[in-house]
């Protein structure tokens, strides 16, 4: 038994990183004839080109690799379905499942390797890679911060804070902007609940807010209004963070944004934040769990072929992938716990994919 495993996991390792040379080759090509031609405009180095491409394979490899794992699975023993290994192991008296534990070793070991490469690792390229992009080659630098899902920036004049459901839209919610006075008083508050960017009058429109202006010493007038247009000095392409910004923060990093909140919705949006992350590391064992006796079920209606099972495996990826982006973002918004978003996939699939192996092991 201990050569069989050896031998399993070993396939498991081989096809493991034959399936993430493949699927990051892709990605990078693609990428290279969409950013190269903006290296070369910049008048760059190939060297920074070239570095900036190799710092990104640890994220792309983060992003995929619940799927690697699934897909290793499903090839490994695949390959043994279709040589009648698997016949054979089953004939002499191995059970099912002394097969697919090394396969499942093998994808708890690389679920380990992510974890540790999202603490120590992509934190380091990401923020790279973002410097390489953003300040190198477009000339930009970051003006604020993101924490909890709120934006942070310093203005010429104030303080500008709020949430940004979405950065390709310039749709903002729970804005604030203030300014201060030389002794640190606040000088000017304008809140709303929503603020929209009207690019002909090269004006904010603000919903559902207040104004708060000083008078005197320590003295405020409040205005209430339904909408406003007021001009402020910075437009929303001032405020730039890089989409996958929060991905520089650590595991550890994004607990303790946990601790720093004290309002809580923002508590919300950081265990959500938190949970969502594990999640996603650790979605690629309940797949593969339900994606080896779908394999197993499509080699007996359909055959011993891989062109059904691979499909089928990556239609199953993108199946949790639908549900498990939706179940986050109903957390965030509230309606769902944290915890449940981030478990329930995980506890249905492995469920599901234990109950059809224990059919499949009689």
């Amino acid at each position: 038994m201990i050569l069989l495993n050896r031998y399993l996991l070993s396939q498991f390792v081989k096809y493991f990183f034959t399936v993430n040379c493949g699927f990051v080759a892709m990605y990078l090509l693609v990428d290279f004839f969409e950013k190269y031609d903006d290296f070369m405009n910049a008048g760059k180095p190939v060297r920074l080109a070239l570095e900036y491409f190799f710092l990104t394979i640890p994220f792309i490899v983060d992003q995929l690799g619940p799927v690697f794992i699934l897909l290793a699975g499903v090839i490994t023993l695949g390959i043994l379905t279709h040589s009648n290994e698997l016949t054979a192991l089953k004939a002499g008296g191995v059970p099912l499942r002394f097969i697919i534990r090394p396969i499942l070793i093998g994808s708890i070991i690389f679920t380990g390797l992510f974890v540790v490469s999202a603490q120590l690792l992509l934190p380091v390229t990401i923020a790279q890679t973002n410097s390489i992009w953003y300040e190198q080659l477009k000339g930009k630098v970051p003006l604020g911060i993101l924490r909890n899902n709120r934006y942070y920036y310093k203005g010429a004049d104030g303080f500008y804070s709020f949430g940004w459901p979405s950065p390709q839209y310039y749709i903002f919610k729970d804005f604030s902007y203030s300014r201060w006075d030389e002794n640190y008083n606040i000088e000017s508050l304008i809140t709303a609940n929503f603020a929209d960017w009207n690019e002909e009058n090269d004006s904010w429109i603000l919903k559902n807010g207040q104004i708060q202006q000083q008078e005197g010493s320590l003295q405020y007038s409040i205005t209430n209004f339904d909408v406003k247009e007021i001009h402020l000095p910075e437009r929303p392409e001032d405020f730039l963070v890089p989409v996958n910004k929060s991905a520089e923060q650590s595991l550890t990093d994004l607990y303790r944004e946990i601790g720093r909140t004290e309002v809580a919705h923002e508590t919300q949006a950081a265990l959500t934040s938190f949970l969502m992350r594990i999640s996603y590391i650790l979605l690629g064992i309940p797949l593969l769990l339900l994606g080896l006796p779908i394999l197993l079920y499509s080699y007996r209606k359909w055959g011993r072929d891989l062109s059904v099972a691979i499909p089928a495996s990556c239609g199953l990826a993108f199946v949790a992938w639908g549900m498990w982006g939706a179940l986050q973002s109903l957390a965030k918004a509230g309606y769902v716990s944290p915890f449940a978003a981030a478990a329930s996939i995980h506890i249905i699939f492995s469920i599901m994919g234990l109950i059809l192996l224990i059919k499949n092991d009689r």
